[in-house]
This record gives structure tokens, C-alpha cells and sequence, in this order.
């Protein structure tokens, strides 16, 4: 057989391969894809006074979506959050290159979660929480209520000194209906219970039940101005939020630093969060 018909046949059957590995993926969604320890963690207590951050990092492609997937950009932004847990969304993991969530992870010291709400044409998306704390325990929750938006939320839990903390993070629904039901689908699933913080992409463009829900249930009912973090270079929209359960909200803002205005079409939010402990079925 001549070597270029050699070629051609190896070169359909990696495509088949990889077409039929991406149809497999894609039929299990959404799953778990990492759980990983860094190969040298610099874990410290978990305290009562911690701060989290949520950052929307655009697939890596830079504040216009156009641009070739750079890591880096919004890895240098992550890193400026000095966070104990940061949640992440839209989150790409290549399939044909080095996972840069796994490098960051490890470069950082933090511990790693990663689940995958869908297949791209690069690789997987979906949600991830990078912590200073050992992962206890981490599950999914499936939150594509229709065929239009695939969305998931990832729930990691952790020991500390005023009992366990469970930390959500998830990009809800652009649909106001959809987006009340995923709502209510964390809110009343029977593994979040004792202290809870849920961070994400909340798409809460409007005042709608879902916002509503969550500020009755996780907010106390407070009044609380939320930080503009969309879209990056002039916010009008706060569409990056964090809500509490069993602890109290204490500080939040948007981080607005030059890299963070092009790194993603978000601005990361952080806050800064006192646990007490005695949320929905804590002791």
C-alpha cells in the first residue's frame, strides 16, 4: 500500500476516534471530569472569616470571545483574587493539549474540581472550584431543565472548625423560567445542608423569581447592592453573584484591575464571608 493511502487511513481513523470519544462525552453530560489534590499543598485551617470569588473566564478567549483560547490572561487574574475558594465558569479543558485548569491549579497550590456541562468543538466546558482546602466530598447536580442551555451546577464540601461548608458554583439559565427551577433545585437538594455559599453567573440581568428566591433564602431578605460586572470593560450588569446560607455576606466587589477588564467579558466578584453555621439543617 503506498504511504500516502497509509497516512489518509490513520489520519480518518484518529477522526472516528475522536468523533466517537466526543459523542460518548456527550451523551454522559454533565460528570465529573477532575478531582485533583496539587502536587504540593499549602493548606491552611478553615477559619470563621473566609473570602470566595466567582470569575466567568469566557472559554479563556479574552473579553470579545474571538480570540485564541489564552490561559494565561485569566490565569494571571485569578491569581491577583488571592482567594481561599474560587469558583469558576465556562471553563474549556482541550482535548488535544495540556489542561491549563490543572497547570493553574498546581502552579497556585489549590485543590481542584472540574465538571463538564458540555462537549465543544475544543474540548469540555462547565464549572470549576479551585480551594486552599482538601475537597471532602464533590458532586454534581444536573441543571438542564431543556434542550436549548446545557447547565450544571459543581458542589464541593469541606471541614472546618464551625462544622462543614458546602461551596457551589454554577452559570444558570438565561430563561427566567428555567433559571427559578435550577434555583430551586439547589436550594432544596438534601446534600447542602448546614452552612452553604453558592457563587456563579447567576445571568440575573432583571429582578425576577429566581433573584428574588435567592435573596429570601440566602440573603435574609437584606438589601444588598450587588457589584456591576458585565460586560468587563464598562459594567452595567451585575450578573456575577454570591449568595449565603448559614453565613453571613459581610463584603462584596467586583475586581476591577487592568488585566481583569481583558482577561474575560466578566470582572470576577469577591466577597468576604463570616461562617455561623446555622443554616438549613445544621445541628
Amino acid at each position: 500500500m503506498p504511504a500516502r493511502k497509509k497516512v489518509g487511513r490513520k489520519a480518518r481513523a484518529e477522526r472516528d476516534r475522536a468523533t466517537a470519544r466526543k459523542e460518548a462525552l456527550a451523551a454522559a453530560i454533565p460528570y465529573l471530569s477532575v478531582v485533583k489534590a496539587p502536587t504540593l499543598p499549602r493548606t491552611k485551617v478553615m477559619g470563621r472569616d473566609i473570602t470566595v470569588a466567582s470569575y466567568n473566564v469566557h472559554r479563556w478567549a479574552g473579553r470579545n470571545g474571538t480570540r485564541r483560547p489564552d490561559p494565561a490572561r485569566a490565569g494571571f487574574v485569578i491569581s491577583e483574587l488571592a482567594a481561599d475558594v474560587i469558583a469558576l465558569q465556562e471553563v474549556l479543558r482541550p482535548f488535544d493539549a495540556e489542561d491549563p485548569l490543572e497547570r493553574l491549579a498546581d502552579a497556585l497550590h489549590l485543590h481542584l474540581a472540574f465538571v463538564a456541562t458540555r462537549v465543544h468543538r475544543r474540548g469540555e466546558v462547565g464549572n470549576a472550584i479551585l480551594s486552599r482546602w482538601p475537597i471532602t466530598s464533590v458532586f454534581s447536580l444536573d441543571l438542564s431543565f431543556t434542550r436549548v442551555e446545557r447547565r450544571s451546577a459543581l458542589a464541593t464540601q469541606f471541614p472546618g472548625e464551625h462544622g462543614p461548608l458546602s461551596v457551589v458554583s454554577t452559570h444558570l439559565a438565561l430563561v427566567d423560567r428555567t433559571r427559578r427551577r435550577q434555583v430551586r433545585s439547589i436550594l432544596e437538594h438534601p446534600q447542602l445542608q448546614g452552612a452553604v455559599v453558592l457563587l456563579g453567573d447567576m445571568n440575573a440581568w432583571r429582578r425576577c423569581k429566581a433573584t428574588r428566591t435567592l435573596d429570601r433564602e440566602m440573603v435574609g431578605g437584606a438589601e444588598f447592592t450587588w457589584p456591576r460586572t458585565f460586560p468587563a470593560a464598562r459594567p452595567v450588569l451585575a450578573l456575577d453573584r454570591v449568595y449565603a446560607r448559614g453565613a453571613e455576606l459581610r463584603r462584596m466587589e467586583a475586581h476591577t484591575s487592568p488585566a481583569a477588564k481583558r482577561a474575560s467579558d466578566h470582572l470576577p466578584v469577591i466577597a468576604h464571608v463570616r461562617v455561623t453555621g446555622n443554616g438549613r439543617g445544621a445541628g
